[in-house]
């Protein structure tokens, strides 16, 4: 577990969608980082400016100003870089928070910014499937029902499109997924380590997948019920297997597929993010 000192050298990187949401938490971040801290702001238009961004980070100690999608694309990128297991990341949430808040940052601008000056290190386990693709908090399948308005692309002062949400002013604000319809039911099959846990023949309401600790994922799949709630089946191990008929499926912000098989292993503490000493 690594302490900081807030001499350290920061990159904070401000996702273009922190900027258009919430205008006033980014300069609050900026403010206190800065105060606190040697830190280079970068100010990316898109995707591709945000991972050159990242990639040039040199010695500088990354922190992610920016909402959970926002925290997963960098995670995205050192993972396929292989060079996640080398550096902590840190965030200061702005805009859809409930990521980052279930992976333990503190509610509030000026918290989640001290907390990257003074915090320490607390290694995680992650998901990542067999695309490649990661998930820090949670999957479900079917994905859940949307909350919120779609978002739209505008276009910044590059003309670049990036995404604003339309209910931003609404509080609190709703976890913002992709306009994809949820069925009631799904028929997939569920292995975990190899046992199954439910087959095609029984449907099920939903199915949760999520990093446990020492190296085991949390697994919960609600069967179809009619009248009384049927009990959940839970187990746990190092890899899920899912497979149906083309279904989708939500991996922290972001509704993925269709798909017909996908396999998730556990990663044991592959990356490291920076939390407050006492939690």
């Amino acid at each position: 577990m690594a302490t900081f000192a807030t001499s350290d050298q920061l990159l904070v990187i401000i996702d273009p969608g922190a900027r258009q949401a919430d205008g006033e938490s980014v300069r609050i971040a900026k403010d206190v980082l800065s105060a606190g801290a040697a830190a280079k702001l970068c100010l990316p238009e898109g995707p591709e400016e945000f991972a050159r961004a990242l990639g040039r980070r040199g010695s500088r100690r990354p922190v992610v100003v920016g909402d959970g999608r926002a925290l997963a694309r960098a995670v995205t990128l050192l993972h396929r870089q292989r060079e996640l297991s080398g550096c902590a990341l840190s965030v200061v949430p702005v805009g859809d928070t409930a990521l980052a808040e279930s992976l333990g940052v503190p509610k509030g601008t000026v918290a989640a910014a001290r907390a990257v000056l003074d915090g320490v290190e607390r290694r995680l386990d992650l998901l990542v499937d067999d695309s490649d693709g990661v998930v820090l908090g949670a999957l479900g399948i079917p994905p859940a029902p949307v909350r919120a308005a779609a978002a739209e692309p505008l276009p910044l002062a590059s003309g670049r499109p990036w995404y604003r949400s339309l209910v931003r002013t609404l509080a609190p604000r709703p976890t913002r997924l992709s306009a994809v319809p949820s069925p009631c039911a799904a028929r997939v099959r569920v292995e975990v380590d190899g046992e199954t846990v439910v087959d095609l023949d029984q449907p099920v309401e939903a199915v949760s997948v999520a990093p446990g600790t020492h190296g085991a994922a949390s697994v919960e799949v609600r069967p179809l019920s009619v009248g009384a709630a049927a009990t959940p089946l839970l187990a746990s191990g190092r890899t899920v297997t899912v497979t149906g008929a083309d279904f989708r499926y939500r991996a922290d912000a972001t509704v993925s597929g269709p798909v017909r098989r996908r396999t998730w292993r556990v990663a044991e503490g592959a990356w490291g993010l920076v939390l407050p000493a006492d939690r």
